[in-house]
């Protein structure tokens, strides 16, 4: 880059920040930059020369540094609205001081093109301008761009520590009308070390990450817990509005390539950062990252064009139909709709592409559940229930996009912390949501049994998911069993035909695992998993000996399925102390009686006249 002197060559729009600020008259609009690009010199300089201002309209989204016009004194002041309450300025909403706008991201830059919301004074913070007149906006580009756009004057902090960035980021000084040269080091973050909360969910949101997935990641916790388990992934890509330091090790250990992005490929797209002065040193000039304005970063048709887009946020908390409220708590604004809403519904249109609401099951300690019978009264709806698809926690994931009520309802108890299940479950009764009947476990002591998920190969190559049951299953197992052909049914429950009702089919998905184990096959559905085969035993009363059965749906027998189930939960039996296996087995279901007799242990085989009794020893292998 050709060095110069900037400030002789442009000396008459210089100023100093006290004489820039006098140019505010009251009742002006004035917007301040976002995040950790805010130009924390010009907004000390705005609140210490108010003179005789009053009614100065402070317009921001998401500001990092210090908020000095949020203080009580300036009540008279300074009025704020705020596109998305930070932790800066949420004491003061909480006493009444300022107006929140809840908005998506996407459409801000709209409201100050239309002058709906009216910008008179833009103060932004801009790298020193090169050769060519034009300055990076760096860490922040967001909304800024079309604030500097739209505003009657824009004051620029020219401050050298600001990374210089690519994409349309830049600034042309012509279009800057006074500068201030300040130097300050840009606003850092803490990096956040994840707790085992927040690595279970990173673990199970990457479960859903498939290589050469385009990924968008919100603020907050979930991104930095995510990285461990996105490192063995290939070809990832990134169009996110922002990301932190997370970013650089997917990076630097292969992961992100974005060599299979449809739009923008080769490049990271973002439109805004907030992380450590390592980042801010990693993206300087540094031409694999790109920052791009809201307008286009959030732009549905664009994330909707990235095939295998997955779009990865927050909430505050979740009611059982799968309304997501993510702004407020009650009453209390607490931060903004953002970019949520432009994602979920990008990456529920992109091709492969999958909507994620990640969030611990918990909040104040373990005290309250985030998934909710009802929203607490005054919260938002950010996400509806008609938009949400997944729903992460530590203890699983629900799908709920194109789910009845009751699944819903099933599912996210499921992944509701197992202290609050019943009460959930009571709920939903109570509100005619589930059936009465539906089966209450000690969810406190039934803990689902996580090790003993398993992925395995069959013969003809395919890769099965081997897991135990959930109650959500519960539809998923209704549908394998009315596929069953005749014949299946009638040797696996010796009738000719038979019905799977609600009761019956809720048994073999509630399973008190302290005793009873049930490991079902699934793979990959249209939109979830399909359920292929389950095996099941039954511990008797004496503790020691268990009832075996297993089902294989018809397309998929003959490929060892069967073969590799029994083995399974005789390894599990084993090593909770059972000893004896038996089982019921019809004369005519020949492959049944090979899997046992090919079992490896001593088989005693007993014929009634109607059905061979099979039992053998677990202890007494052949």
């Amino acid at each position: 880059m050709q060095s110069f002197d900037w400030k002789e060559k442009y000396k008459d729009k210089i100023k100093t920040a006290s004489a820039a600020m006098k140019l505010i008259k009251s009742g002006n609009s004035v917007f301040i930059g976002t995040g950790c690009g805010q130009p924390q010199h010009l907004v000390d300089a705005l609140v210490a020369n108010t003179g005789g201002i009053r009614d100065v309209h402070v317009v921001h989204l998401l500001t990092m540094g210090k908020a000095p016009y949020a203080a009580e004194k300036y009540r008279d002041k300074f009025k704020m609205n705020s596109l998305f309450i930070a932790d800066n300025v949420r004491d003061a909403f909480e006493r009444g001081i300022g107006d929140y706008t809840p908005i998506f991201l996407s459409e801000i830059p709209m409201e100050f093109e239309s002058g709906r919301i009216p910008i008179d004074f833009a103060l932004i913070s801009v790298s020193p301008p090169d050769a060519n007149g034009l300055c990076s906006l760096g860490v922040s580009v967001d909304i800024v761009k079309s604030a500097a756009a739209n505003a009657r004057y824009v004051i620029a902090q020219i401050n050298s520590n600001m990374p210089r960035t690519y994409g349309s980021s830049f600034l042309h000084i012509n279009n800057i009308d006074v500068l201030v040269p300040c130097d300050e080091n840009i606003i850092e973050i803490p990096v956040p070390e994840p707790d085992e909360v927040l690595r279970l969910i990173g673990q199970n949101v990457s479960r859903l990450v498939e290589d050469g997935s385009t990924i968008e990641c919100g603020i907050g916790n979930v991104p930095q817990a995510l990285v461990e388990y996105l490192a063995y992934k290939k070809d990832l890509g990134i169009h996110t509005e922002m990301f932190s330091d997370w970013i650089i090790d997917l990076v630097e250990c292969g992961a992100i390539t974005c060599a299979k992005k449809s739009f923008d490929r080769g490049k990271i797209v973002a439109s805004f950062c907030m992380g450590s002065q390592r980042l801010y040193d990693y993206i300087n000039d540094n031409p694999f990252f790109e920052f791009h304005p809201t307008e286009y970063v959030n732009d549905v048709s664009i994330i909707s064009q990235q095939e295998k887009m997955v779009a990865i946020n927050v909430g505050l908390e979740v009611d059982l139909t799968g309304q997501v409220c993510a702004d407020s708590l009650g009453y209390r604004f607490y931060s903004g709709i953002g970019g949520q809403v432009d994602f979920i519904r990008g990456a529920a249109r992109s091709r492969g592409g999958k909507a994620i609401i990640a969030m611990p099951s918990t909040a104040k300690g373990g005290k309250v559940s985030r998934i909710v019978s009802h929203l607490t009264e005054g919260a938002g709806v950010v996400t509806t229930r008609g938009d949400v698809h997944y729903v992460v926690t530590e203890h699983g994931i629900a799908y709920l996009h194109g789910k009845t009520i009751r699944e819903r309802v099933l599912a996210l108890i499921n992944i509701a912390h197992p202290k609050f299940r019943n009460e959930l479950i009571q709920a939903a009764k109570a509100q005619k949501y589930i059936y009465q009947d539906q089966i209450e476990l000690a969810w406190d002591q039934v803990d689902y049994p996580q090790d003993l998920e398993h992925y395995n190969t069959l013969r003809d190559g395919t890769e099965i998911f081997f897991r135990p049951v959930k109650p959500s299953d519960e539809s998923a197992l209704s549908e394998m069993l009315y596929s069953l052909s005749e014949k299946s049914v009638q040797t696996r429950y010796m009738a000719g035909t038979m019905v799977f009702p609600h009761s019956d089919v809720q048994q073999l998905a509630n399973i008190d695992f302290r005793k009873d184990i049930a490991i079902i096959g699934v793979v990959p559905g249209v939109s979830e998993e399909e359920i292929v085969a389950i095996a099941q035993y039954f511990l008797d009363p004496d503790g020691q000996s268990a009832e075996v059965a297993f089902l294989v749906q018809d397309e998929w027998q003959s490929k060892g399925m069967g073969t590799f189930l029994l083995d399974y939960i005789t390894q599990i039996a084993k090593l909770r102390g059972v000893k004896k296996f038996y089982a019921k087995v019809l004369p005519n279901n020949k492959p049944m009686l090979a899997v046992f007799h090919n079992s490896g242990y001593r088989v005693n085989t007993v014929f009634d006249g109607e059905v061979y009794n099979i039992s053998y020893d677990l202890t007494k292998e052949t």
